[in-house]
Parts: C-alpha cells; structure tokens; sequence
C-alpha cells in the first residue's frame, strides 16, 4: 500500500461525538487511520479530519470520497440523507438501529410506538438507497448500551441510586436483558465492515451476559460499591406513582417500568459467526463523580 493512501481516510464516521462513533474513531485511529468524521461544527481533533454537515439539511452536505461509512446517529436521519454521501469508492454501508424496533413495536406509549415504527422504515429505507446503488449494506441492532457515566440507559438509573440508595422495581423485573458497551459495538462495526459474510444482513448485537432486570440493577449497586436495596412494586401503584414523579424525569414513560418484566434478549450466533462478534459481560464501574 502506497504511503499516500495509507494517510488517506478511508472511512467516515457519521455521529463521530457520540458513544460508539468516538469508540469507532478511536479504533480506527488505532489502526493508522485518520477517518473523516461528520459534525455540525469543525472540530479539532488528532484522530479524524472533521466535516462540517447537518444531517437535517442533506443538500449541503459535501464529503470527500471514501470506503466505508459509519453512522451511529439515528437512522432516521440518515435515510433521507445517505445518498448524499454515495461516491464511486464507497463498498459499505454500516449504520445503527435498535432492537426496539422489535422489543417495543407494541409499547403503550403511543409517541414511542410511531418513533420506531418510522425507524424500521429508515432501516428499508437505507437498504433501497444501497441496493440501488449497489452498495453493500450491514444494519446493527444493538441491545441496551452502556458506557459508565456517559450513556443514557445505565448511568441515569445509577444516578438515581446514588441518590436514592434504593431502586423500586415493577413485580419481580424478571425480564431478560442484555446490556451492551459502546466500545463492544465499535470494535463489532469495524469487524463487520471487513467481513463479506456480514453483507446485506440485519445482526441483533447483545452482550455478553443475559441477565434479569433484577440482578441489572443488583450490579449497578455492586459498580458503586452500594448494598443492594430494591423494592418490589406493584404494577398499578407504578403507574399512579409515575403520574406523580413525572415531572422529576421528563425522559421517562411508564412503559418503562412495565417492561421490568418482559424479556428483551437476541441471539448473538449470526454475528458471531459471520463478524466473530464478541461482547463483555456486565460489570460496570462508576466512581464517586458519575
């Protein structure tokens, strides 16, 4: 490989700020690579050449050309814009969904019900615009991801303890989870990108452990170096409890705590044995800051 084109970028890398992009950029640095990374606004940074672009406005959007794309933004915002971004060099398309569009398809909150019924369209949508172009593709679904102190799913619950000392849980939150890092799924994408068998496929990306909601929140605790303290719940006094405690977490819905006790896994066997997909078990940590 000639010096020049090991210098050049060879992958772009769309929600470059977030929990997985900066982990992908991160490997990708690792490896030699400077990427090219998306944002708003130019930013300086050792390990990509920024881009300045807006998803929600694909017609100024200006990329250099590129190998494989990354995008770990929402994709329902990339669906309308991925065209944007085909150029004769572009092989693969890597871009991130949720196995919600699975697990919550029939969620009572009827907001939550329509946001992933348009996700599952921006996933066909992505994969029309590819097969159009003739462009390989590879959907991600990854389950419950986590990065201590940095994510939206883990670290807000921990918080809660931290400042609670306790957790309710609706019944016996028996259902099945699998949490999942954000470096996990980085190191996943970039295996997935080299792989020819990972081509044109969908993959459930979960953890390595599956766990119940129950012994979830039990290592939360233990990361904060907390006993753990749990109280079973009911779930009407949930709901009526809820009603009052909204306005202290905007983000939540009731469904939430409804879903304690619904099973949430995936089989991991298709991405292991087409991208040697490999994932930590849940042990998180969180120091006295997070």
């Amino acid at each position: 490989m000639a010096d020049g084109e090991t210098a050049r970028a060879k992958s772009l890398v769309i929600g470059a700020t977030g929990l997985v992009g900066g982990y992908i950029l991160q490997h990708l640095a690792s490896r030699g690579e400077r990427a090219y990374a998306l944002s708003r606004a130019p930013r300086a940074d050792a390990r990509a050449d920024w881009i300045a672009g807006d998803l929600e406005k694909p017609e100024a959007l200006n990329a250099p050309p590129f190998a494989t794309l990354y995008s770990t933004t929402d994709a329902i915002l990339l669906a309308p814009a991925l065209s944007r971004f085909f150029n004769p060099e572009l092989k693969r398309v890597i871009a991130f969904s949720s196995t919600s569009v699975i697990t919550k398809f029939d969620s009572e909150v009827k907001a939550e019900r329509e946001m992933l019924r348009d996700l599952a369209a921006a996933e066909q949508d992505i994969v029309r615009t590819c097969e159009a172009s003739k462009v390989d593709w590879t959907i991600l679904r990854p389950t419950l991801i986590y990065a201590e102190g940095r994510d939206i799913n883990i670290t807000p619950l921990s918080r809660l303890i931290r400042r609670f000392r306790f957790m309710p849980l609706v019944g016996g939150a028996k259902g099945l989870r699998q949490p999942v890092h954000a470096e996990d799924l980085a190191i996943g994408a970039l295996a997935a990108a080299a792989s020819s068998a990972a081509a044109n496929k969908f993959y459930a990306l979960p953890g390595g452990e599956t766990l119940s909601y129950k012994e979830m929140i039990g290592r939360i605790f233990d990361g904060m170096k907390l006993p753990r303290r749990t109280i079973p719940v009911p779930a009407l006094l949930w709901r009526a409890a809820f009603v009052a405690a909204k306005p202290l977490f905007p983000g939540a819905n009731v469904a939430m705590g409804l879903r304690m006790n619904k099973d949430m896994t995936f089989d991991a066997t298709p991405a292991i044995t087409d991208f040697g997909w490999s994932a930590r078990d849940f042990h998180p940590v969180f120091d006295e800051k997070i």
